[in-house]
């Protein structure tokens, strides 16, 4: 499933956040947006999401308009969401949080048993209390209950964020294998130069809400390139 973002313009409580923004990530891919802190790389996936209504511009999803419409409408359409600090229910039991991604896509099918395959402490853990758990174990569980309902859209704000290297190199991954193995397209943003590297196909650079450059290939692979992107 395609996703085309064209001339976005939203902010805060009339406070410009991203201006005229175009960006696209094509059915399969997997697609980073990069940039310093507070340059608007959660603002961008937010309004993707339908948690944050643009101004203007438009955000056309398998090609159809979906700019106005709601979050809940976003994920039934197939878009699961993975936001930043993780999010869990952290009173409810990691099973249960599984359950609230049952929600996200058209079809009936669920993916418990991959959710498990790729994160085995998951199901290990299944009546333990999300707020119990390690900040790698919720960023599991996050990206978990987003994949459960089979999404074919997967945004995910900053995957490396409070957690430890070796799970960092974990998580990345499964991303990897989940974008593999079901085709899901996956639109992530991140600052750590290992996972952005050793996950996008291509990234797009912003700075003070603007996109300023597109990375594949060599230049993604230079990472002098990519750390002016991200070191202030």
């Amino acid at each position: 499933m395609s996703l085309e973002i064209t001339g976005l313009n939203a902010g805060y409580d009339g406070t410009p956040i991203l201006h005229d923004v175009d960006c696209t990530v094509e059915e399969g891919e997997i697609v980073g947006i990069v940039g310093r802190n507070g340059v608007g790389k959660t603002t961008l996936l937010k309004a993707v999401m339908g948690l944050l209504e643009p101004e203007a511009g438009t955000v056309q999803f398998n090609g159809e308009d979906v700019t106005a419409e709601s979050a809940d409408v976003h994920a039934r359409r197939g878009i699961g969401y993975v936001p930043q600090g993780r999010d869990v229910f952290a009173g409810l039991t990691v099973e249960q949080n599984l359950m609230i991604g049952e929600g996200i896509g058209t079809g009936e099918e669920t993916l418990y048993d991959r959710v498990y395959d790729y994160f085995p402490i998951l199901e290990e853990r299944a009546d333990q209390d999300a707020g119990t758990m390690s900040g790698g174990q919720q960023q599991m569980l996050a990206i978990g209950r987003a994949l459960v309902g089979d999404p074919d859209l997967l945004l995910v704000d900053e995957p490396s964020e409070g957690v430890q290297p070796s799970i960092v190199q974990s998580i990345t991954e499964d991303l990897k294998r989940i974008n593999e193995e079901f085709g899901t397209t996956i639109l992530f943003v991140e600052q750590n130069l290992s996972v952005i590297q050793g996950l996008a196909e291509r990234c797009y650079a912003m700075d003070h809400g603007r996109m300023v450059d597109e990375l594949d290939g060599a230049t993604l692979a230079d990472r002098d390139h990519l750390e002016e992107y991200l070191v202030v």
